[in-house]
């Protein structure tokens, strides 16, 4: 999702890797993060890129651009609470989750 085509407007950055739940398909995974995407992420104004990538060994990343580091922490926070984006870390093994937040610096 590119709700701005400016990508001087990043200025912040959420990186979280994990594993999917036991019995839980890629296909499950996307189709989730669309529905996330509708019916959440393009309400927030200072999202600017939100995707998801897949890695070696069953590995995939959520990846959240923002207009600022805060701005994409209050965003994951918002997570917790939004009935569609709860659906959606059901899917994900708790376990594996690494997250971290980036500040960009040119």
């Amino acid at each position: 999702m590119i709700k701005n085509n400016h990508i001087d407007n990043i200025g912040g950055m959420e990186f979280a890797t994990f594993r999917l739940k036991e019995g839980v398909t890629e296909t499950t995974l996307v189709e989730l993060s669309h529905k996330v995407e509708q019916e959440f992420l393009r309400r927030q104004d200072e999202l600017v890129l939100h995707f998801l990538v897949r890695g070696k060994d069953g590995m995939y990343a959520d990846v959240a651009l923002a207009t600022s580091q805060e701005k994409a922490e209050a965003y994951c926070q918002q997570w917790l609470s939004h009935p569609v984006a709860l659906e959606y870390l059901e899917l994900i093994d708790e376990t594996s989750v690494d997250m971290t937040f980036w500040t960009r610096i040119n």
